[in-house]
């Protein structure tokens, strides 16, 4: 009986431990080092639907700033394999053409995960600790992942002349964006009240095994974070519809734009 409940008393003290860890945030990486300088704009289009010009009039008003590259650095949440871990990430963007990921999982704020994650000329490659995935349903990922996570630098939908939208009602549009010699689209779902964006959907893959499958990228209500002088959702999360639920929550906590990428989106590590 006296072993029973020492096994009882350990296992106890392990959830404790691990309910904890998992309930530490890590520090934040170091602010880029480089800051954003005065960027040149554009008007905004005047052929525009309705969502979608009262979204860019929210946030720019009539100019319309032009990006092209931007920096996002926060902490997140991510659920790689059924735990939902704290994290660390800094994006880099070639805005248009490529990003790369960097992820730190923690545990007690000590990273116990690393994932580096490219997508550059045309080509996605994600590197974990148990394995590299590439191939063309990992590009064609990729590539909805980049136009997705435009929200960083929304400008970039109006501004690329490779982009178009679409009507479709007082609070839904359609994005159509770049991909190899063709297009991918998005539905993009405005709030009607407030008239910021919600939520885009596009069929993806999510592996190089399985068909498409519904992804979300919405913007939560709430935290928010100045960049080039608009007020942008600062939490944006992924889901596949099948699970229910946000794999992955991530919070901008630091925003630049038109610094030099050139060499940081070829790197690994933060």
């Amino acid at each position: 009986m006296k072993v029973v409940i020492g096994i009882v008393v350990v296992l106890f003290i392990l959830l404790v431990v691990g309910w904890l860890g998992l309930r530490i945030r890590p520090r934040p990486f170091a602010s880029y080092p480089a800051q954003t300088p005065p960027l040149q704009t554009i008007p905004l289009p005047d052929d525009l639907p309705a969502p979608v010009e009262r979204y860019f009039r929210l946030l720019y008003g009539d100019q319309i700033p032009v990006i092209t590259s931007g920096v996002a650095t926060g902490r997140a949440t991510i659920r790689p394999f059924g735990v939902t871990l704290p994290a660390r990430f800094r994006f880099i963007y070639e805005a248009g053409q490529g990003y790369r990921h960097y992820i730190e999982a923690t545990f007690f704020g000590i990273p116990i995960m690393k994932v580096n994650e490219w997508y550059l000329d045309g080509h996605g490659r994600l590197e974990l600790p148990f394995g590299v995935t590439e191939g063309p349903h990992t590009d064609q990922g990729a590539n909805l992942g980049l136009w997705a996570e435009a929200a960083n630098l929304p400008a970039l939908w109006l501004t690329d002349p490779r982009v178009h939208w679409e009507a479709v009602d007082d609070d839904t549009a359609l994005l159509y964006v770049p991909f190899g010699d063709g297009e991918q689209q998005f539905v993009v779902r405005f709030d009607p009240d407030t008239g910021r964006l919600r939520l885009l959907e596009a069929m993806r893959y999510r592996d190089e095994t399985s068909d498409k499958i519904l992804w979300l990228a919405g913007t939560l209500p709430g935290a928010t974070i100045q960049a080039a002088g608009a007020t942008l959702d600062a939490t944006g999360a992924a889901t596949w519809i099948d699970q229910g639920s946000p794999w992955a929550v991530f919070t901008a906590e630091e925003i630049v734009y038109n610094v030099d990428v050139q060499d940081y989106i070829q790197a690994r590590g933060p």
